[in-house]
């Protein structure tokens, strides 16, 4: 995990997609720099481990399992959270998955599922924590998007339609929360080496196409995103909302 750090403590910070990958590592981070995490996941082991690494480096951490799919999952989930804890100063929805397809072969079940993660999930788990910010006037939510936003690429139509989706929904409700001083904001990555991506990187021509596109020259890591997340989860963003910070080595700017 990379050395970036902020003042967190004394806040809570609830991630999604805690389990693996980029969520992962930001949970690791928020820990790190002082926050108790609430990490959240399908998989109890993944969250296990995570609690286990937190802990070990003198961090807080509690496991809570939601598919985020699942409106009545999430509610619950928040509400548990909030038995544990009187509040939540820090949202990261970074669950996500994407099912590689063909605009001619797209099903409505794939469909479905990249939408009710990616977009549905995080709209609804934003909605039930920000009900409860409400209450107390203040809250960070940082959704994970994705360059693919703001371009289209092979086999990810319905990826791009849901991360698309997501920052227009992060617009609407930055305008919206602002009187309750939630600021609301994305970071888009680029393609990361995760478990996500993995498979996708066994093919030597996917590769070399992702790599050509980005000007710095190299794939990215978990680690290259946590900054812009720890950045908007401190008080030096306080005058920020309803952005997105790329962090996608220049592949939207070319």
């Amino acid at each position: 995990m990379g050395q970036v750090t902020v003042d967190l403590k004394g806040k809570n910070a609830l991630v999604t997609g805690a389990g693996k990958g980029i969520g992962r590592a930001i949970g690791l981070a928020l820990a790190k720099s002082g926050a108790k995490v609430f990490a959240v996941s399908r998989t109890l082991s993944d969250l296990q481990e995570l609690k286990k690494e937190i802990e070990k480096g003198g961090g807080t951490c509690s496991v809570f399992i939601c598919d985020v799919q699942s409106v009545g999952q999430i509610e619950q989930m928040v509400e548990d959270v909030h038995i544990e804890s009187d509040r939540i100063d820090i949202l990261v929805n970074s669950a996500g998955l994407n099912i590689q397809a063909h605009t001619l072969d797209v099903t409505e079940e794939q469909w479905d599922t990249i939408m009710n993660t990616n977009l549905k999930g995080a709209f609804f788990t934003s909605q039930a924590v920000a009900r409860r910010m409400q209450q107390y006037r203040e809250g960070r939510i940082i959704n994970i998007t994705s360059q693919m936003a703001f371009v289209g690429f092979y086999k990810r139509v319905a990826y791009c339609a849901s991360k698309g989706g997501l920052t227009q929904a992060s617009k609407a409700m930055a305008v919206e929360l602002a009187e309750y001083n939630i600021k609301v904001n994305c970071v888009a990555p680029t393609f990361l080496k995760t478990p996500l991506t993995e498979p996708m990187f066994k093919d030597k021509a996917f590769y070399d196409e992702v790599l050509r596109r980005i000007p710095l020259g190299r794939i990215g890591t978990p680690d290259d995103v946590v900054g812009a997340v720890l950045y908007l989860a401190s008080d030096q963003a306080n005058l920020v909302t309803g952005s997105t910070i790329l962090v996608d080595g220049g592949w939207v700017a070319w």
